[in-house]
């Protein structure tokens, strides 16, 4: 601190002399200023009254002029340099008070820094002596456990002798070794409560099936309500609305060239009768079906009729089928929510638009199927993507099985694995009818989504005919048994009541019997759904009171 004070007032010391100096410089060059005024003045008045007067009368003149303004000068010199140095006494007076000033603010600057540096320092100084005080403390403490630990191990060592000697001792005692006796305790324990358990595994088991059902339950009615769209049954039937009758005749053409043609061409069959205004097509294959009604259409409107056109517009037709059967797979992708399928993939299962299975649309049945199969997945927390995926796309063999050879269930295996598809949705694809097991659990969501879908009201029909003998079969397999009385189709071939004879089937034998209807109409029919067979065995007693 001294060292900084003597470096403020050589600093001081400098700046007076700094001062001065500029005080000097700047009355001299006032003086010098005022000089060069007055000597200038003096010119002008020579130089004018020279011009004005002339040189001989103004010369004596000029000289006292002359004379008097140096003697001017010379006093307004003097008294500016007494006025200068007066100033600069004044400037050196002021100077020394203000450097006097603020020598005394640093002094007393320098002291309330000295004292706070004081504090700080004794403030360390005792926070150090804490420290140290709580470090020997620490250090106590830490000896003081350690010396605890030891004894603790050495109670340990001890406990663990004494239980080695009391163990070895009760071996001898009772010659048996802690395992004999640990074995011996457990099978007495099981001899006691062997029958507990077995009831209390029952139960647990009758619980856990009990919450299964209900659970699933829960999630099939959830996922169900969460899922509703409207259908129409459809049949394998097209109108072809005209308009009017006599297009009929151009349509049959001379000599019926013009509907033979269409029937070769398309390979549908044109039935033409007492209808008004209309024609009817009939093919088993819905994709020819179509394209006879979009080439009949497009003739009805073009107006021209004759085999060569009849051709023509059929390949338009065909065309623009296509063209419908990839918009209609793009629409069910894009409603589905599933992504990144190969494009002949998604054509072909817009093929699916014109394919029906006991009259209804099986593009519309797959979409429902992937939403209820999504539904349920995301109920269990199963990958949601993965089952809408395989439920859109497991029924997509129906969209060949009508050209190519092979089970639907085939087929969609073949363009599964075709267009790169993976393992889990070939799995879902070849599990939903039971031929093989299911390996994953989206598998057997699918197979219960398709179930669902196809088994609700409504969804499917089937012509009164095939209806009928379904119908006739169900009872001719119930009555075929020996003991069976009567049996009786009913709730649409759902569930068939089977009344047997008293006399030739007990009690016990009703369930065989029950099995053994149910394992024949497994085998001998194929139905939607299930059926239920309920067995009635009913005994009469009467008496007569007199």
């Amino acid at each position: 601190m001294a060292c900084q004070s003597l470096k403020y007032e050589l600093n001081f010391d400098n700046l007076i002399l700094e001062v001065s100096t500029n005080v000097e410089k700047w009355l001299f060059m006032i003086i010098g200023l005022v000089v060069g005024l007055i000597l200038g003045g003096i010119c002008v008045l020579v130089l004018r009254s020279y011009y004005k007067k002339g040189l001989s009368a103004e010369q004596k003149k000029l000289k006292e002029d002359l004379a008097k303004s140096l003697a001017d000068s010379e006093k307004i010199i003097a008294n500016a340099q007494k006025e200068g140095e007066s100033n600069k006494r004044e400037l050196l007076l002021q100077a020394k008070e203000e450097i006097s000033k603020a020598r005394y603010e640093l002094e007393n600057e320098a002291r309330e820094k000295r004292q706070e540096i004081a504090k700080e320092r004794n403030r360390l100084e005792q926070k150090e002596e804490n420290i140290e005080r709580i470090q020997a403390s620490v250090e106590k403490k830490q000896q003081e456990i350690e010396a605890k630990q030891i004894k603790i191990n050495e109670l340990e060592m001890k406990a663990r002798e004494i239980e080695a000697r009391k163990q070895s001792e009760l071996e001898k005692v009772s010659g048996l070794s802690i395992s004999d006796a640990r074995a011996l305790v457990l099978e007495a324990a099981e001899r006691e409560y062997s029958h507990d358990l077995a009831a209390m595994l029952k139960q647990m088991e009758e619980k856990t099936k009990q919450d299964a059902d209900r659970i699933a339950k829960d999630i099939i009615v959830n996922s169900i309500q969460r899922y509703a769209s409207d259908y129409v049954s459809e049949v394998t039937v097209s109108v072809v609305n005209l308009p009017n009758d006599e297009m009929k005749g151009r349509i049959i053409g001379r000599e019926g060239r013009n509907i033979r043609a269409i029937e070769t061409i398309t390979g549908v069959d044109l039935i033409i009768d007492d209808t008004p205004e209309a024609i009817i097509l009939s093919s088993f294959d819905p994709i020819r079906r179509e394209i006879a009604r979009l080439t009949i259409e497009k003739l009805v409107v073009d107006g021209r009729i004759h085999p060569a056109r009849i051709e023509e517009m059929v390949k338009k037709s065909e065309k623009e089928l296509n063209q419908i059967m990839k918009q209609e797979g793009e629409r069910a992708v894009f409603d589905t929510g599933v992504m990144n399928l190969n494009p002949e993939l998604i054509k072909t299962l817009g093929r699916l638009k014109f394919r029906t299975s006991y009259g209804q649309n099986v593009l519309q049945h797959s979409i429902e199927v992937s939403w209820l199969a999504g539904l349920m997945a995301g109920e269990l927390g199963l990958d949601v993507k993965l089952a809408k995926r395989a439920g859109l796309l497991h029924d997509i063999g129906k969209a060949v099985d009508f050209e190519q050879e092979g089970t639907h269930v085939q087929l969609g295996v073949d363009i599964a694995r075709k267009y790169h598809e993976s393992p889990d949705v070939t799995n879902a694809i070849e599990a939903h009818h039971g031929d093989v097991e299911p390996k994953t659990a989206v598998a057997v969501l699918v197979a219960a989504a398709d179930a669902i879908s196809a088994a609700r009201p409504g969804a499917r029909r089937e012509n009164l005919e095939t209806y009928i003998k379904r119908i006739e079969k169900l009872e001719e397999i119930a009555t075929s048994f020996d003991g069976v009385e009567k049996s009786f189709a009913i709730q649409a071939g759902r569930e068939i009541r089977v009344i047997v004879t008293p006399d030739k089937v007990s009690d016990d034998d009703m369930v065989i019997l029950a099995r053994r209807i149910c394992k024949k109409i497994e085998e001998e029919l194929s139905y939607p759904g299930q059926v239920k067979v309920n067995v009635i065995r009913e005994t009469r007693a009467s008496g007569i009171a007199k």
